[in-house]
């Protein structure tokens, strides 16, 4: 089940909000917990279980850690725990990517290749993994407290609202929630509006510069001209954007609803004039996750340049891995690795004297060559649309003209993309909050009601033609399973 449904949208969310707010205090998370596991079960079954050996090998790995809290033994049980956590993200994610490649070394001597079956990947397995993760460490870490109730843990580890496309929430920053939360009238109006913004981003933006990008990047690349593969990849970049910066909105609005105050996972990336600015702005749960977790417990800058470097090279190395089993992934995060490195290594000193809009564009320019690798299959496919790209292709343009594919939609799609991965509104509002500091309390008033009701308004047509385009069986990927 995805948000961006209909049988979501008017059944299993107005069910869980409704029963949520019936249920006594005492019992609401278990009961969080159970539409958890039928939410992922709806479209998982089976592999729901993976889910509960997980909420089961966490919740006994905290006990232990704590119950052993300065022994060495502590750390063995966190390892442990790690091994069995990363276990099972290995083994449904990347054991056919691992086959395949040994398989290629073995055909190189003339080896009998290794034949399994393939494996299924569950939905999300790398959010609530991490999730895990967090926990554990938090624990042996004396950050928070072991959870005594399983519920509790099951509950943080399966909640609905982030479980399948993130944003990955972090124990220590939830743990208090999850024990005590109040839903407040002014939450609750909050989450409809943030849950509702999201939906927009996904389906009025997301899905039909989705569905123009993958008609481009089916094309056979000898029959691609410039101008078809340039706005391929730009509509694809604002779909990424916009479908996962949408899932994270509708994440955080639900979570609202329900008395969690999730962090922000991505904050107008695209204006970004640098890959260290970009990664502050950018699937902001993940870059931290691997700071915390990864960079810094392997030393991050304490130890000489060397080292620093070599970090880096570890992390992104790894958070292109994470992205998905393929060497274009990998590829991806080295390409970024390589680009944070040289401008830590003096290129950011060169940026600062630059002309902002020349940081940008270099920014922009080397982001889109970036997420050509992320996009295409293989590597010979992400050279061969790169050569396109930069008119190398042969292609005469007759077959697949531009004009098939930069229709009114598309092209008024793109200006709304525009105008919303960087931050108009944000400037509105701060507007807005210095026209009322500057009149008379009759006409502030005034001027605030007017917005209010514009932002009303504006809220409910976007939830209308959503649903208009879902009910009309609009294209609507969940393209989180690529990853």
């Amino acid at each position: 089940m995805v948000f961006s449904s209909i049988i979501f949208l008017f059944l299993f969310l107005p069910l869980t909000l409704l029963f949520y707010f019936i249920v006594r205090k005492e019992v609401q998370n278990l009961f969080l917990l159970c539409a958890s596991l039928l939410f992922y079960a709806w479209g998982e079954s089976f592999y729901v279980l993976i889910m509960l050996v997980s909420i089961v090998v966490n919740y006994f790995s905290g006990l232990l850690i704590e119950y052993f809290k300065g022994r060495r033994i502590a750390a063995f049980f966190l390892c442990t725990a790690v091994v069995l956590n990363l276990g099972l993200l290995s083994v449904f994610k990347y054991l056919d990517f691992i086959v395949n490649n040994v398989n290629l070394l073995l055909s190189m001597v003339n080896i009998k290749p290794i034949i399994i079956s393939p494996v299924h990947l569950p939905i999300g397995i790398s959010f609530f993994t991490f999730q895990a993760i967090s926990y554990i460490v938090d624990v042996y870490r004396n950050e928070v407290k072991a959870q005594r109730n399983p519920i509790n843990i099951g509950m943080y580890i399966s909640l609905f609202p982030q479980l399948i496309a993130g944003p990955i929430i972090r124990y220590h920053d939830v743990a208090k929630q999850i024990v005590k939360r109040i839903v407040t009238r002014d939450d609750f109006a909050e989450g409809i509006r943030r849950f509702v913004l999201g939906l927009g981003k996904k389906v009025l933006i997301a899905n039909p510069l989705g569905l123009t990008a993958d008609k481009i990047f089916v094309i056979a690349s000898q029959e691609l001209t410039a101008p078809v593969a340039w706005l391929g990849i730009i509509c694809y970049i604002f779909q990424i954007y916009f479908d996962f910066s949408g899932y994270s909105d509708m994440a955080i609005g639900l979570g609202r609803m329900f008395g969690f105050h999730f962090l922000e996972n991505f904050n107008y990336p695209y204006i970004s004039q640098s890959f260290r600015e970009f990664w502050q702005r950018w699937h902001i749960s993940l870059s931290n996750w691997f700071r915390d977790y990864l960079y810094i417990p392997l030393g991050g800058n304490r130890h000489g340049q060397l080292r620093t470097y070599i970090n880096l090279v570890t992390i992104f190395f790894l958070c292109g891995l994470w992205h998905g089993a393929s060497w274009n992934y990998v590829i991806w995060g080295m390409f970024h690795g390589f680009f944070l490195a040289i401008e830590r290594l003096g290129f950011s000193r060169l940026l600062k004297i630059l002309w902002r809009p020349l940081r940008h564009v270099y920014f922009i320019f080397t982001l889109i060559v970036s997420f050509v690798i992320f996009r295409t299959d293989t590597i010979s496919s992400a050279v061969a649309y790169l050569r396109a790209m930069f008119g190398f292709a042969q292609a005469d343009g007759i077959l697949y003209h531009i004009n098939m594919y930069f229709d009114l939609e598309i092209k008024l799609t793109l200006i709304v993309a525009m105008i919303g991965s960087v931050p108009v509104f944000l400037f509105i509002s701060r507007l807005k909050e210095t026209i009322l500091k500057r009149t008379s309390d009759g006409l502030s008033t005034y001027i605030d009601g007017v917005f209010e009701v514009s932002k009303t308004a504006a809220i409910s047509l976007i939830l209308l033609v959503s649903v208009m385009y879902l009910a009309a069986g609009a294209y609507n990927p969940f393209i989180y399973f690529r990853f």
